[in-house]
């Protein structure tokens, strides 16, 4: 007969929908309120807060069509809002566009350049008063050797580089990145990760725009949700992954008693412990994972089959953006044993 044992503590709550922090005004690189844009009579952007402080790596993720880009547009001032205020670096993007523009380094999503026009070409097309040394810039991102080369005789991950090097040109204040591995293979992702990388470590403030949830966790400090043109919720990778992930999971092979599974149930941050054929499952946050090792160990040889499944922010985000409860452990049969211990 199955066994599932409920701890006091298993029901998983709702979790708890924060808005991004709002920074220090004297920190505060973006700063949106009541943002709404609409196409055609179609609401894109939606009553949008958003801040980004200085230094910050953030990512605004979401399906296609949940008004990224088209947030990013209104911080550049390439589109005008139909409401709400915005502010860039303390300026309006519309109204100072000619005071902005200088201090933001982009790469839109439909970036591209002439096929003839060479790289060090492009880096002096680019420069402003203002521009760094573009032939440092080059070398920093493994660009220094195709100095010479045309646009169209780069990989896709070269190309990326190049408008990242663009992008930091002129000594900007806050780059935003869009979409900015669409289409590359993984391995010229990677090398633009850690171009990416480098902006970050430099102290560099960057609005990441993107769906791939990978690029999110392994770039950015802070992780912004959208969805229908409305922010759903924000926080740290480790914050959404253990407001949405779902319940980590730890399996293994052995046959234990009531008492036993009892005791399981008693260890810090466990929800649930099941057993059935043989099979024990125990759920519950993710910190049970050491406690339950450590009271596995003394316990004589670790279970060969021990599997451990520990949610991601890959798995919290889709919870979240589809909508979809998190994933819980299975309802107990007719015949299960719950109680709050034993």
């Amino acid at each position: 007969m199955a066994t599932v044992l409920h701890g006091q503590c298993g029901g998983m709550q709702s979790p708890r929908i924060l808005t991004p922090r709002s920074p220090a005004v004297e920190t505060s690189v973006v700063a949106v309120r009541g943002l709404r844009k609409s196409y055609g009579g179609r609401v894109v952007v939606d009553d949008l807060d958003l801040d980004v402080a200085l230094g910050e790596v953030v990512a605004l993720i979401g399906a296609n069509g949940a008004g990224k880009t088209t947030t990013v547009e209104c911080l550049q001032g390439l589109r005008h809002p139909d409401a709400g205020t915005v502010r860039v670096l303390g300026l309006d993007p519309v109204k100072d566009a000619n005071r902005l523009r200088p201090q933001i380094g982009s790469q839109l999503q439909d970036s591209a350049l002439p096929d003839r026009l060479r790289v060090a070409e492009a880096v002096r097309l680019f420069s402003s008063r203002r521009a760094r040394d573009g032939e440092e810039l080059l070398e920093r991102f493994g660009l220094g050797p195709r100095r010479g080369s045309p646009f169209a005789g780069l990989s896709g991950g070269e190309r990326q580089r190049l408008f990242l090097v663009l992008a930091l040109l002129n000594q900007p204040r806050l780059v935003i990145l869009d979409e900015l591995t669409q289409g590359l293979d993984p391995a010229a992702r990677r090398e633009v990760w850690s171009s990416v990388a480098q902006l970050r470590d430099a102290g560099t403030t960057v609005l990441l725009v993107t769906h791939e949830l990978d690029e999110a966790e392994v770039l950015c400090e802070r992780v912004v949700a959208m969805r229908s043109g409305g922010i759903l919720d924000a926080g740290t990778p480790a914050e959404l992954v253990a407001r949405h992930g779902g319940w980590a999971k730890l399996q293994f092979g052995a046959d234990l008693d009531g008492e036993e599974l009892a005791s399981l149930l008693r260890l810090p941050g466990v929800f649930e412990v099941g057993s059935a054929a043989g099979q024990v499952t125990v759920h519950g946050e993710r910190m049970m994972i050491a406690h339950v090792g450590a009271w596995l160990v003394p316990r004589g040889p670790v279970p060969a089959d021990l599997r451990v499944d520990v949610p991601d922010l890959e798995a919290a985000l889709l919870t979240l953006l589809d909508g979809s409860t998190p994933a819980r452990s299975p309802e107990p049969s007719p015949t299960a044993l719950i109680g709050a211990s034993a």
